[in-house]
């Protein structure tokens, strides 16, 4: 027995503009958490649930699968989209800035780093090390004035003069794109190199940004204040990022992690409807699209996830049987923290007790062992706060006098 829901999806096909069918089928049955918005029993008084057969005492916050209760472990990660800064003690760069770019399945690192010639260097996907002057002229910020202005309108910086007198012979955008074309081995016409320089621009670099030639403005100005950030901290004006303060870090709870696993394997339901059709064309046949959607193949691969516990991204033990030796043990098991770090490295900053902990983790329940400080869990009386929308953040600000970049 599994408790789940169906989920429904609306296919319509088109043939050279015309509306050829239109239907909505069942793509897979979704599990439903016990307790939660779409379960039965949210809602219910305690002489209900009695009624109803249940505990009136069980927190839910659990799922059931093939008759077994699983409960998916929260996992702890840095927060996305926002900029970190460590002091290196070896490699070529003192100091490295990371973020992790992160927008439905896009999820990009991106590395800022300080070479011995004084040149600021971004590396993200298969661009390795460029100059992030040029990166700023190829998003379409072509003017030195403008560049040094967006970095800092107040104090002008010597490292940005190097870097800017470094590539003054690059006048225009597509120079820069083409340029960044020849550096990262794109070999072909001019035209194409920079049509396909282009493109991994606009999908690859900050994609939290935007995903369209439209949004290049607003990259440049954002990394703009992004290398602000990293030459203050170079220069000892701002203090390094601390990675285990936990302003620094986001948890995946239930949903984020089933939204993973539907993502991932909501592709691969497409890759097989793509094969059952090509392979119907060829024998000069056109299917209906309806007949050729497998429904069981998405609900196994997810229910096969649940039982097992091996996710997306090579992640293993996130779904387990849930304990239930005694009440405490149980709501124990439902306030676990994962860390993605591995067990056998030593990473003793990872493993301490933080400040930024209390209130939030229980600073004494955490096994012996190899998974000491890996594997926490919430405080009893910890809440976690939800994702916020940007509109309301930002008319708070707007209140507060945020002027907007046009």
């Amino acid at each position: 027995m599994t408790y789940a829901a169906p989920c429904q999806l609306e296919v319509s096909a088109h043939i050279n503009g015309v509306q050829r069918e239109l239907f909505t089928t069942q793509i897979a049955n979704l599990p439903i958490m016990l307790k939660s918005k779409y379960c039965h029993l949210r809602g219910l008084s305690r002489d209900d649930l009695i009624k109803c057969g249940e505990d009136p005492d069980d927190p839910g916050g659990y799922f059931i699968i093939n008759g077994t209760e699983k409960v998916l472990i929260s996992v702890e990660d840095l927060a996305s989209n926002k900029l970190l800064i460590e002091h290196q003690k070896i490699g070529v760069s003192d100091f490295v800035g990371r973020l992790f770019s992160e927008k439905g399945s896009f999820k990009i690192p991106h590395t800022f780093e300080k070479m011995k010639d004084g040149i600021f260097y971004l590396t993200f996907t298969r661009v390795k090390r460029v100059p992030v002057i040029v990166v700023l002229k190829a998003l379409g910020l072509t003017k030195d004035e403008e560049i040094m202005k967006f970095i800092s309108a107040t104090t002008p910086y010597d490292e940005v003069f190097i870097n800017l007198y470094e590539f003054v012979d690059i006048k225009n955008q597509e120079d820069a794109i083409d340029w960044i074309a020849k550096r990262i081995g794109i070999t072909q016409s001019r035209e194409i190199r920079i049509e396909r320089t282009k493109e991994l621009l606009e999908k690859y670099l900050l994609p939290h940004l935007g995903l369209t030639e439209k949004d290049s403005l607003s990259k440049a100005y954002n990394m703009c204040k992004l290398l602000k950030r990293f030459i203050g901290v170079s220069k000892g004006e701002v203090a390094v990022d601390d990675k285990d303060h936990y302003m620094n870090k986001r948890l995946k709870l239930s949903g984020d992690l089933l939204a993973d696993l539907f993502r991932a394997n909501f592709k691969v339901l497409i890759g097989d409807l793509l094969y059952n059709f090509q392979r119907i064309v060829k024998r000069g046949k056109f299917p209906s699209i309806k007949v050729i959607i497998r429904d069981k193949l998405l609900t196994s691969r997810i229910y096969s996830s649940m039982a097992t516990g091996n996710w997306v991204g090579a992640r293993k033990g996130i779904s387990q049987r849930i304990q239930r030796l005694n009440f405490m043990e149980t709501l124990s098991h439902l306030q676990r923290v994962v860390s993605p770090l591995s067990s056998t490295q030593e990473n003793f900053e990872a493993r301490g007790l933080h400040p930024t902990h209390m209130g939030r983790l229980c600073p004494v329940e955490t096994p012996e062992g190899t998974n000491i400080g890996l594997r926490k869990n919430l405080a009893m009386l910890a809440e976690i706060s939800q994702h916020e929308g940007e509109e309301g953040m930002v008319k708070v600000l707007k209140e507060y006098g945020l002027k907007v970049i046009k």
